[in-house]
């Protein structure tokens, strides 16, 4: 099946524009720009939008009622997903990792706007109690004649990698439309790997010279690399290309998680006042700081060589960045009033 042939929605303001970054390619030394997914729109923007162009026209097709995700507090994906169910005329249920707040900031915020219903799980239990959750939700929709559909964590399936082979397709064409030339590295963080999933496949059809380099924000129980591979092997199996790949041939940066998921880490909350102070670029402490970091890093070890040509895909997250406000401001000077 060809790429065109897959049904997809439009959902996206696409395509995103791809922006260099002088100042910062200067300080680094590489040839840095930056494909700004942040600006895919709806929902408040980010790069799951792209998947769920494709995850929403199959459950649009099967006259679902009822959508059901999973993802963190500050999951940009659960909160586009919350949008994406009211714009077709569905419920949104999200089952978050992590106790009820006092206070709902950032995405948490924009999920109530949305009109979800939040199920928070407790954080030791999420990973036994999730697909258990997620089915209950799915099986009292059905017992009130209202279809279920689950969405996997962060979209991350053969149909919504196809939201990032597109993203390469869409690149290629706007390289070509340049006259430059197309990335040695592209970069992106690893939360799910659904992302980097669809960049391996699309990178090979359509610019087979650029390496794809996954920063994982998280850990795995299973390594990212086996993760992706299957994931891969299964969207490049959907659209009958004949590429397969094994984990060996991921390559993930494992060294840039800090203390672990949606915690902030020193490198990422560095890189992040890095990106805002020298480009007036927003990046958040969960993903995209994190991933950030991982680039400065991979640089100052050699595993990204000077004068390199870098690609940061910029998958947007910045209502995460609000929640986080006190460990982003410690450096300024103490109350000095009287």
């Amino acid at each position: 099946m060809k790429l065109e042939d897959i049904p997809r929605l439009s959902l996206g303001f696409l395509p995103t524009p791809i922006e260099k970054l002088e100042r910062l390619s200067s300080e680094l030394g590489i040839s840095l720009s930056v494909k700004r997914d942040d600006f895919t729109g709806f929902g408040g923007g980010g790069n799951k939008v792209r998947k769920l162009e494709y995850l929403m026209a199959d459950a649009v097709s099967q006259g679902v009622k009822v959508l059901i995700t999973t993802g963190g507090h500050q999951s940009n994906h659960a909160r586009m997903t919350a949008a994406a169910a009211r714009k077709y005329g569905m419920k949104p249920i999200l089952v978050l990792r992590g106790n009820r707040p006092e206070l709902y900031q950032g995405n948490l915020l924009l999920d109530h706007l949305f009109g979800a219903e939040i199920d928070f799980l407790d954080p030791d239990a999420y990973f036994t109690e999730i697909n258990p959750r997620m089915q209950h939700h799915a099986d009292a929709a059905q017992a009130r004649g209202e279809k279920a559909y689950i969405i996997p964590l962060g979209g991350a399936s053969a149909l919504g990698a196809m939201g990032y082979v597109n993203a390469v397709k869409e690149l290629a064409e706007q390289y070509a439309a340049s006259g430059l030339p197309t990335p040695d590295h592209i970069v992106a963080p690893v939360g799910s790997g659904g992302t980097l999933a669809g960049l391996h496949v699309g990178c090979a059809m359509y610019m087979p010279s650029t390496e794809v380099v996954g920063i994982a924000v998280t850990g795995s129980a299973v390594p990212f690399s086996e993760r992706i591979a299957v994931m891969a092997n299964a969207a490049a199996e959907l659209l009958g290309y004949d590429r397969r790949w094994s984990a060996e041939e991921i390559r993930i940066e494992n060294d840039y998680i800090g203390p672990g998921y949606s915690i902030p880490s020193e490198a990422g909350n560095a890189a992040i006042k890095l990106a805002g102070k020298s480009e007036g670029v927003l990046l958040d402490p969960v993903y995209t700081g994190k991933a950030f970091a991982g680039i400065i890093g991979c640089v100052e070890n050699g595993s990204i060589k000077k004068d390199a040509n870098v690609l940061f895909i910029h998958c947007g997250g910045s209502p995460a960045l609000y929640p986080y406000a006190d460990q982003l401001t410690s450096d300024l000077p103490p109350d000095t009033a009287s």
